[in-house]
């Protein structure tokens, strides 16, 4: 069975910065592509950012040039690094497998960017 864990979510001031992190434990393979999505109150959850393998990255234009996705293959962890973060960022932010498979959605770490 496999296991997804996300933290590093918090309460930021606009413009601050926040570095998520998703730890995989069980059979997950160390090669698939990731990726981190979130899910605004009253939205559908959206993705966010995606890796390959290889470290090749794409992002969603609302956090292009802002976030920065990142993977440690040996410890089967995915990162999201967030700058300049604004009220719209407000969400629950999940890892899952590139495209997502049902059974590795997690607990996710709420981030929640406010004055």
């Amino acid at each position: 069975q496999v296991h997804l864990v996300e933290s590093g979510g918090g309460l930021v001031q606009p413009g601050g910065s926040l570095r998520l992190s998703c730890a995989a434990s069980g059979s997950i393979s160390s090669i698939k592509p990731m990726g981190w999505y979130r899910q605004a109150p009253g939205k559908e959850r959206e993705l966010v950012a995606t890796i390959t393998n290889t470290g090749y990255t794409n992002y969603a234009n609302s956090v292009k040039g802002r976030f920065t996705i990142s993977r440690d293959n040996a410890k089967i962890t995915v990162y999201l690094q967030m700058n300049s973060l604004l009220p719209e960022d407000t969400a629950v932010y999940y890892c899952n497998l590139w495209p997502s498979e049902y059974g590795y959605w997690g607990q996710g770490t709420q981030v929640t960017v406010s004055s």
